[in-house]
């Protein structure tokens, strides 16, 4: 095979990687407009898919709850909706961290697709201006993950399949969803039975609450934000000071 020949097939052979990636994207693109505006919506029932969650745990463990939200979440189902479910089932403690193992987990998996279908296409075809964003995507790791868990701008899975396609390291991605999901979590374990009751009987004092609780989400991102920036000028002052 000459060097044509070669280049040829190269070319042909990252055309057809892409396209599994765009097909995949568009598989979780679909499911994640369907869970919100089809009938799949009825499955996302809050008190059928917590008892569906409870005789799965009755019958094989608090792991194979974490396993099924874990999967659940690489389907594309809401991630809020299954943190709420996660911690309901298992209650505060364990359904707290149940809920950051799972989402981790579910980060992991979409995350390695990702990878496995994109990264090294992406980096070859896609041009200076998207091999820019996915390197600064990298070069701002943790603190960018964070800021997209606490103020999501895309269904969870699809970020995952994204960032898997760029230069983002997958120890970036596990310790910014854990840190990004910690605040959200934390708030829906105190606020859990409020939460519930604002699902299921909506009212202008339970509109309150809402409020009350996106302002704390909002302090919450905010003190992270600021502790991690702290993180990265002192890591960069004892870098430049190591030198």
């Amino acid at each position: 095979m000459d060097e044509t020949s070669a280049s040829v097939h190269a070319r042909t052979a990252s055309r057809r990687q892409l396209a599994k990636l765009a097909m995949v994207l568009a598989v979780l693109i679909v499911l994640a407009c369907a869970w919100s505006w089809s009938p799949l919506r009825g499955w996302l029932d809050l008190e059928r898919v917590v008892a569906k969650l409870q005789q799965l745990g009755q019958s094989l463990g608090p792991l194979a709850v974490m396993l099924g939200v874990a999967l659940a979440l690489t389907l594309a189902v809401p991630l809020t909706f299954l943190t709420l479910v996660t911690i309901v089932t298992l209650g505060p403690v364990l359904g707290f961290f149940c809920a950051i193992l799972a989402a981790t987990l579910g980060a992991a998996a979409t995350f390695g697709l990702g990878k496995y279908l994109g990264r090294d296409v992406v980096q070859r075809m896609g041009g200076a201006k998207v091999k820019e964003i996915s390197s600064q995507l990298a070069q701002n790791g943790i603190l960018a993950v964070v800021a997209v868990r606490m103020v999501p701008v895309a269904p969870f899975a699809i970020v995952n399949l994204v960032a898997g396609a760029s230069e983002l390291k997958m120890r970036d991605m596990l310790i910014g969803t854990a840190i990004g999901m910690t605040p959200g979590a934390l708030i829906m374990v105190v606020f859990v039975d409020q939460i519930i009751a604002a699902l299921q009987r909506p009212s202008p004092v339970t509109a309150l609450i809402g409020a009350l609780l996106l302002a704390l989400l909002a302090g919450g991102v905010w003190g992270v934000k600021r502790w991690l920036k702290t993180l990265k000028k002192v890591e960069a002052t004892n870098l430049s000071e190591s030198k």
